[in-house]
């Protein structure tokens, strides 16, 4: 027997049986159809828009100011003998209050004086008026010349005159007597001092700095386009004072929270800043440092910086779409009743923010693409998801 015969017969025989599977499978095999890729329409968000009441939000910026700042000047010269708690930097006071006394000695004489001035030449005035009363009753009897009339007028005429000189002096030594002790102007706050007791001040030369606190003014910039949106209180020459302006709602930070206080409008200035070309306007809230409604609310204090949302005009009837939606200048996305994308012009009344104001070129009901779209084609078909 031959050994190598085994070895030649099977890859033969494997080789054979491989063939007729093969022709098995072919045989078995079913014919398959093809079909062209389905394309689907690109999925966009779209959002039904409302015509409704809309009131134009104007936003800016700006630091508090003091309404009233003016600096504490004694008109007397001394030496201070008192000085109240309330005058130090940060110090609240109310109009009429007594912050500072000046040694009063000097000036307590020299009233004394002007008072004993004005008695001794009220006394001549009236001897000098009894005299003239006298020689015009002799002149009128003959008995006098007319030079001994004329000298008694004049010497009547000189006492009243002295007289007027002493009561003026009496009076400027009352002021100066009063004006000893330094009292405030206004309700309010120091913001600087520099001064105690014992120093002698000088009269004139500022020794503190005071603003008042019954209200805070907030200096605003607006552009031209933003100051249409607002009705702002214009002043013209001979125009009668004009009421208040729009409501202003001022957000600032402190201590990590958010904190907003409420203001109005009260007038814009005279002139355009030539920097920046922008309408400066002055917004007012009352008693920046009374407690608020809202607990642990911070003073609205000088230098503070503000975020300020100024209300402006309002618009009976617009839409109101996101800036998303917008394409360009005056171009928006339509999702007609067919799902298909319609390119509209629409007008645009005004941008605010994250919302564009429409006024003309939507319908009340239509859907407005909001999503982003690389290739855009008027009349394409696309599927759509609401958003709110």
């Amino acid at each position: 027997m031959n050994l190598r015969q085994p070895k030649v017969i099977f890859p033969i025989v494997a080789i054979g049986v491989s063939l007729v599977m093969a022709a098995l499978l072919v045989a078995a095999r079913k014919n398959v159809e093809t079909q062209a890729p389905e394309i689907r329409p690109p999925l966009v968000r779209v959002m039904t828009v409302t015509a409704e009441p809309v009131t134009f939000t104007v936003v800016t910026q700006g630091s508090v100011k003091p309404r009233t700042e003016s600096d504490l000047v004694p008109e007397v010269a001394g030496r201070v003998t008192w000085v109240a708690q309330s005058l130090v930097a940060g110090g609240f006071f109310n109009a009429g209050d007594t912050l500072l006394k000046i040694d009063p000695v000097d000036y307590r004489v020299a009233f004394d004086r002007a008072r004993a001035a004005a008695d001794a030449r009220r006394s001549e005035q009236r001897v000098n008026a009894r005299n003239l009363e006298r020689s015009r009753e002799l002149a009128h009897q003959g008995l006098i010349s007319t030079r001994e009339l004329d000298t008694a007028e004049n010497a009547a005429e000189l006492a009243s005159a002295s007289l007027r000189e002493a009561e003026a002096t009496l009076e400027q030594a009352k002021r100066d007597r009063e004006r000893t002790e330094l009292k405030a102007p206004f309700d309010g706050r120091v913001r600087e001092e520099q001064v105690d007791v014992g120093q002698y001040v000088s009269r004139g030369t500022s020794i503190g700095r005071l603003y008042a606190v019954d209200y805070a003014e907030v200096r605003l910039g607006i552009s031209a386009i933003d100051a249409g949106a607002l009705d702002l209180p214009l002043d013209y020459r001979g125009d009668q004072p004009r009421p208040e302006g729009p409501l202003v709602r001022l957000y600032a930070s402190y201590g990590g929270a958010d904190y907003s206080w409420e203001g109005r409008i009260v007038r814009t200035e005279g002139e355009i800043d030539p920097r920046t070309r922008m309408v400066m306007v002055v917004a007012r809230v009352e008693d920046p440092y009374g407690r608020g409604v809202a607990a642990g609310r911070p003073p609205l204090a000088v230098g503070m910086f503000v975020i300020a949302e100024i209300q402006g005009r309002t618009v009976p009837e617009a839409m109101v779409v996101p800036r998303a939606a917008l394409r360009g200048q005056d171009k928006i996305f339509i999702v007609d009743e067919d799902d298909r994308l319609r390119i509209r012009t629409v007008d645009v009344l005004r941008r605010e923010g994250e919302r564009v104001i429409v006024r003309a070129g939507l319908t009340a009901g239509e859907q407005v693409c909001v999503s982003q779209i690389e290739v855009v084609v008027d009349g394409m078909k696309v599927r759509t998801t609401e958003t709110s």
